[in-house]
């Protein structure tokens, strides 16, 4: 193992003279780092997309799930900004976890990260026709691709030009999560089932108990639904002072999105007319019905633009873990030639198409069941940064300048011990599928980075961070 542990170098340059590994621009601050992480959580796609499924399955009971998996984030985004403070890198959680924990558990919260990253903007996108839906009939495959191909149009963009594009759509979101929320509290049913003892209604009518292990089962998506603030540490190299804006930008962006979600979902908790309507998931018929068609198109229309926003944001995020992995030569020379190249945007354009093509192909497949592995790759990575954090304060990075975290290491210990029991609870088809794709990594890992691990997997650090 005395080959894993070490701190974060430049990439060796070869013999023969070669250009220097290009580097991302720092143009945004605080503000705009916020806007494009929160469209990266984008709450209100997230709301109406993601939600609607722990309706049907825990009934009112989600937004006790929802907070369970609020105060968790609360505990990894402690982890995620101490750590994204100390290892400011576009490669995000590999890039923290491989410095701190090893290279091969670097490797593996790089597969996990890129399973998120290449099925998130799908399942998201998979959403816009069902939005569209009072304005034209679309198919929703179809439509999902064409959204994720116009996100990956916008995604070689400058970056300060997507911040704009993304904040305007942004309060757009805010405006609809609002509306519902106003909606379901002025109708608030006062048979309405109660929130810490959850219930559901079957397919043949009958109410029956939400369970502690089907709350705990769902804790994978809950976990999902608000994970989009590591995207602050995705953008570490292009945020002004990233010492100080990373952890800024990573706490901003979970409390103002856990609020943008929670408080409306409770509103519809309450608002729903009846047990079935609530566990339908319906909620464009539910605003519908709560106002009228005009109120209810308005909202889809903002629902279908913030679905294209998050996907734009998770283009831009995700091109930028494919251009990290290039830098540190994850790929034969070819692969990390082509990921590593920027374009006159000063975006990795080549790692953009690499990440929104395939997330066009992925919208014909299985919602649920993409959702479902993503929720198993969350859990794993967090439980991975938790594992990092763990180790944050060892030899030379226990005096670097970094924010830090409170009541260490209580925080990443309590956190590991609950990831963990997690993901005892989670469905096992989604488990056989991350854990099939996490071996075969592993023997990537084995046969092609280990041997080479001198000019391979070296993860490295912008050089204005090298302590």
């Amino acid at each position: 193992m005395t080959d894993t542990l070490r701190p974060p170098q430049n990439v060796a340059a070869p013999a023969a003279p070669a250009a220097a590994p290009q580097q991302l621009k720092r143009s945004i601050g605080v503000v705009g780092g916020t806007l494009l992480t929160l469209s990266c959580v984008t709450p209100a796609s997230t709301l109406f997309v993601i939600v609607p499924e722990l309706f049907s399955s825990i009934g009112s009971a989600t937004a006790l799930a929802i907070a369970i998996g609020t105060v968790l984030c609360v505990a990894v985004a402690f982890c995620y900004s101490e750590l994204g403070t100390l290892i400011p890198s576009a490669g995000g959680e590999y890039a923290m976890v491989g410095t701190l924990a090893g290279r091969l558990m670097g490797w593996l919260v790089f597969v996990l990260s890129l399973i998120v990253v290449m099925i998130v903007p799908s399942v998201i996108a998979l959403g816009t026709a069902d939005y569209l839906a009072p304005v034209m009939h679309l198919d929703k495959a179809m439509t999902g691709a064409a959204v994720m191909l116009a996100a990956t149009l916008a995604g070689l963009l400058d970056l300060r030009a997507n911040a704009w594009i993304t904040g305007i759509f942004l309060v757009l979101e805010v405006i609809a999560a609002g509306v519902v929320s106003v909606l379901g509290f002025a109708h608030t049913n006062s048979g309405a089932p109660s929130m810490l003892h959850g219930v559901i209604t079957g397919a043949d009518g009958t109410t029956t108990t939400v369970s502690v292990g089907a709350i705990v089962g769902a804790l994978g998506i809950a976990l999902f639904i608000t994970q989009g603030f590591s995207t602050a540490v995705y953008l570490s190299e292009e945020l002004e002072n990233p010492r100080r804006n990373v952890s800024r930008t990573v706490l901003w962006t979970l409390g103002i999105s856990s609020a943008i979600i929670l408080v409306p979902v409770v509103a519809i908790t309450m608002g729903a007319p009846d047990l079935a309507t609530l566990t339908s998931g319906d909620l464009s018929g539910l605003v519908t019905a709560w106002s009228n068609s005009a109120v209810g198109t308005f909202i889809s229309l903002c629902v279908a633009l913030a679905i294209i926003n998050a996907g734009i944001v998770m283009v831009i995020q995700n091109s930028r873990v494919l251009f990290a992995s290039a830098r540190d030569k994850a790929w034969p020379e070819p692969v990390n030639k082509a990921f590593g190249t920027l374009g006159r945007f000063g975006s990795p354009w080549i790692a953009t198409l690499a990440v929104g093509l395939p997330g066009a192909a992925l919208c014909f497949v299985k919602g649920e069941l993409l959702s479902n592995i993503t929720g198993v790759a969350v859990t794993g990575m967090y439980l991975l940064v938790a594992i990092a954090a763990l180790l944050s304060r060892r030899a030379h990075h226990k005096h670097a300048a970094a924010w830090r975290m409170p009541l260490w290491p209580a925080i990443p210990v309590v956190l590991i011990a609950v990831l963990l029991y997690v993901i005892t609870k989670l469905d096992a088809e989604p488990l056989l599928w991350t854990g099939g794709i996490t071996a075969v990594a592993t023997l990537y890992w084995l046969f092609y980075l280990r041997p080479r691990q001198d000019t391979r997997w070296v993860i490295s650090l912008p050089e204005d961070q090298q302590d």
